[in-house]
């Protein structure tokens, strides 16, 4: 079975719901506001809504998904022979994202340190687009949730590597420390005179949210009670098949459009791309 993220709009335009505690409290037995945005999220790709029997999900959810992550490892979703998603939560219009020991990403890439042995071998691929998912939580209610490409979002892979591999070159020339193997940016052992201490040292990225990332092309609408906003290429658009855009662009409305933007490079920011902008609000 096939899906995307326009027929994951195309169902949250048909369905919209802002309660997630509400919707979800069968479902999600962590009582956490962050699993229940991941379970809409994979229910809006899914159209499994009406489905309360988590065992009965789980068999949906494996019938459009590949695989599906942690907390830990990055991403959150990979469709079948499609997208990957990489799910947050933030609780202000304002706050920004923590990524955690996991830069931006453009794109995921087969070879990335951070995927799990299972996510590099749930099917037959070298790299994927990604699709942050990004929604707003606040008093267990849904206020905006942003579904923006990585490609549209972060610069290429080597900006941050570049950054990340100089603070190791510079931990790795300290003089009179043990410094010992790790996955982390470093780890300083036998700090004390008995040598029982060690300094881990870990990388916390953070990235601005899309509200205000992308304000000059998709200014938030304070007064809406729930809004939706999706940025991808004009060239990714153009990929889908054609039926999901077609029956996308029957539900335009006064509470839905489709708009051609020009964005920012992510690399160059002199550089303006082509880009399409969707928009939900109720």
């Amino acid at each position: 079975m096939e899906t995307n993220l326009l027929i994951a709009i195309t169902n949250l335009i048909k369905k919209p719901i802002t309660n997630l505690a509400s919707c979800y409290s069968v479902v999600n037995r962590a009582n956490s506001m962050g699993n229940a945005l991941e379970f809409y999220v994979k229910d809006l790709f899914c159209n499994s809504f009406d489905e309360n029997n988590i065992e009965n999900k789980n068999k949906i959810y494996s019938k459009y998904f590949a695989y599906i992550g942690n907390q830990n490892n990055p991403p959150d979703i990979i469709i079948k022979q499609g997208d990957a998603i990489e799910v947050k939560k933030i609780e202000d219009l304002h706050s920004g994202i923590a990524l955690n020991s996991s830069y931006p990403k453009d794109k995921l890439f087969f070879d990335s340190p951070m995927i799990t042995f299972a996510c590099r071998n749930c099917e037959d691929w070298e790299e994927k687009d990604l699709v942050y998912a990004i929604g707003v939580l606040k008093e267990n209610r849904l206020k905006a949730l942003w579904f923006v490409y990585g490609n549209c979002y972060a610069a290429s892979k080597e900006i941050y590597e570049k950054v990340r591999d100089k603070v190791l070159r510079g931990i790795n020339a300290l003089q009179d420390i043990e410094l010992s193997q790790t996955d982390e940016l470093g780890r300083v052992n036998r700090v004390d005179p008995l040598g029982i201490t060690y300094l881990r040292i870990r990388g916390m990225w953070g990235i601005e949210n899309p509200i205000k990332t992308f304000n000059y092309v998709a200014p938030i609408d304070q007064n809406a009670e729930f809004s939706v906003n999706v940025i991808m290429l004009k060239e990714k658009y153009l990929l889908f098949p054609e039926k999901d855009r077609e029956n996308l662009e029957k539900l335009v409305s006064d509470k839905f459009f489709i708009k051609d933007i020009k964005i920012k490079s992510p690399n160059n920011p002199a550089k303006l791309l082509e880009a399409k902008l969707l928009n939900f609000s109720k």
